[in-house]
């Protein structure tokens, strides 16, 4: 029970982080993984108050209360895949399917025989496995790494009943005997989320080292950028820089912008493309950040 109470303790803080969260990432097209996230927070307190008072003492009922949790912190990572506009609205609908689709096992154990365990297929538990692996090296990159695999290997231990090649009903009676391991693995989890929210809090100077930012463009396209990458990890920051460097090769601009912000070839060339450059960057930046964003992560 003492340990049921301390994993409802770190789900709560981790609710509450998951907002603190989606505040800080407002005007980003990561505000739907975010309140993703504080919705897979709620699920697990919600799980976590339920045994606290004693429940999820039948392994069925355990097994679909747990894949119903598992599903739901999948949507995270899921809903930054899709991060930019326009469709990044339409993309949440896909995301509220991935994890009905994944939840469906319960719906048809309740349905077949009430309190049965759900039968996961063995590409679900594949698709849940890699799916995780894939937000964390979203962000394992950047300045997030450390949060990213707190909350990884926090979501990892809470999804070992559905993991393949292990017996789902020994892990099931594993989560109901020893609730001390979930408790760790919420506690680590939560760590993560806080470790975020605090990265976000203290807004440190995300300037590469070295003398690229003492350029203008350079001090103007970092800032934005690396906060970007912050936000949405690197697969949206690569992407970005991608483009850009399309743009600049075809019409012959002496920078280069790299997963480590922008480097410029020829500081002392003519400054007449340096505005081209702003607003091509600019333009990108739109896709993922409102204006206001932009003016919030303004270096000057």
């Amino acid at each position: 029970m003492a340990y049921s109470l301390i994993s409802l303790g770190a789900a709560a803080v981790g609710v509450a982080g998951a907002i603190a969260g989606a505040v800080m990432v407002r005007g980003t097209t990561a505000v739907p993984a975010a309140v993703w996230t504080a919705i897979a927070w709620l699920t697990l307190t919600g799980e976590m108050a339920v045994r606290s008072r004693g429940g999820l003492v039948e392994p069925g009922d355990a097994a679909s209360m747990r894949l119903v949790v598992v599903a739901v912190s999948l949507c995270p990572a899921m809903s930054l895949l899709g991060a930019k506009r326009p469709q990044h609205g339409v993309w949440q609908f896909i995301v509220a399917s991935l994890a009905i689709v994944l939840a469906l096992p319960v719906g048809r154990a309740m349905a077949v025989m009430p309190g049965s365990m759900p039968d996961v297929h063995i590409l679900a538990e594949w698709f849940m496995l890699i799916l995780a692996a894939v937000g964390w090296m979203n962000f394992i990159a950047t300045r997030r790494g450390v949060a990213a695999t707190l909350i990884t290997t926090g979501q990892i231990v809470l999804m070992r009943p559905f993991l393949p090649g292990l017996a789902m009903e020994s892990q099931i009676t594993s989560v109901i005997a020893a609730p001390i391991v979930d408790c760790f693995a919420i506690g680590t989890a939560a760590l993560g989320t806080l470790f975020a929210v605090l990265q976000s809090w203290r807004r440190t100077a995300l300037r590469p080292a070295g003398n690229r930012s003492a350029h203008p463009l350079a001090a103007l396209v970092d800032p934005p950028f690396m906060a970007l990458r912050e936000t949405l990890g690197a697969a949206w920051a690569l992407r970005i820089a991608e483009r850009f460097d399309q743009i600049a090769a075809a019409r012959d601009w002496p920078c280069r912008l790299s997963f480590g912000g922008l480097s410029i070839a020829e500081p002392e060339a003519d400054a007449g493309w340096q505005r081209d450059a702003w607003r091509a960057f600019v333009a990108l930046m739109r896709r993922f950040v409102t204006v206001e964003w932009l003016r919030r992560h303004d270096a000057r």
